[in-house]
């Protein structure tokens, strides 16, 4: 491959298990959409806060993905002391990306955010998640049922809204879009300085946004990572990462 001297995103990864071997790992799918549409290099940030701290990464990244992943926040993290919430949990990674939100804004440096990450930008900014949304009867399904396999938690979709005035609606140019919802836990309260960029039919936020010393901040409670090849409009937000790694409008004009 030609060298390209490309902005460098960080990846965080996630605590996992491999044949019984403790590994930092990270879904290929959402490096190849990165590397692909946001035509970025990519660097995987462990998520071992024992061993490192995230403000030593943050001076040498353009840019942070924050992905989905099976695990969980830990509610304590948002003030939520309870015993019964639903795993699994990745303290690690709680933690790793705690400091690394920080670090990258302080350094006026852009955050997107997928699913958890999506969660854990709301968390960042204060705000707090509902982990109630399978069983809450005022909702739509924003997750397959639990005993459909894999590939079927990634064909559930449903409309989201996009908002009047936000970079979405701006980059796509229509007032909806089809999303894939994979999600047990979604925002309750709003993390402060946050914009609503869609929600659901039911009203459930779907994306966020907001702008700290320069740099954008946006994330997406869908999968725009799932398949990206076969979709223009999921592409779409890895080409917004893309400016943003570059220091670029996200929306023109």
């Amino acid at each position: 491959m030609t060298f390209k001297d490309r902005p460098v995103l960080g990846v965080i990864a996630c605590n996992r298990t491999v044949e019984t071997q403790a590994a930092q790992a990270v879904m290929t799918r959402y490096l190849v959409s990165s590397l692909v549409y946001a035509d970025a290099a990519a660097l995987l940030v462990p998520a071992m806060p024992e061993l490192m701290h995230a403000k030593e990464i943050a001076p040498r990244l353009d840019g942070l993905l924050l992905t989905g992943t099976p695990s969980n926040l830990d509610p304590k993290r948002y003030g939520a002391l309870v015993d019964d919430a639903p795993g699994p949990f990745d303290p690690a990674r709680d933690e790793m990306t705690a400091h690394l939100i920080e670090g990258m804004l302080e350094l006026g440096k852009p955050v997107f955010g997928i699913c958890r990450g999506f969660q854990e930008l709301n968390v960042a900014f204060g705000g707090t998640l509902r982990r109630d949304m399978a069983q809450a009867d005022e909702l739509i399904a924003h997750h397959a049922p639990s005993d459909k396999s894999f590939v079927e938690y990634f064909e559930h979709v449903h409309p989201v809204k996009l908002e009047e005035g936000g970079v979405l609606k701006s980059a796509y140019q229509r007032d909806e879009l089809d999303v894939v919802s994979v999600h047990y836990q979604g925002v309750d309260k709003l993390g402060a300085g946050l914009k609503v960029e869609a929600t659901a039919p039911d009203g459930v936020i779907e994306a966020i946004s907001t702008e700290v010393n320069g740099a954008p901040v946006l994330a997406v409670q869908w999968h725009p990572e799932w398949k990206a090849h076969e979709n223009p409009q999921s592409q779409t937000f890895f080409k917004l990462l893309g400016r943003a790694l570059r220091r670029e409008p996200l929306v023109a004009g």
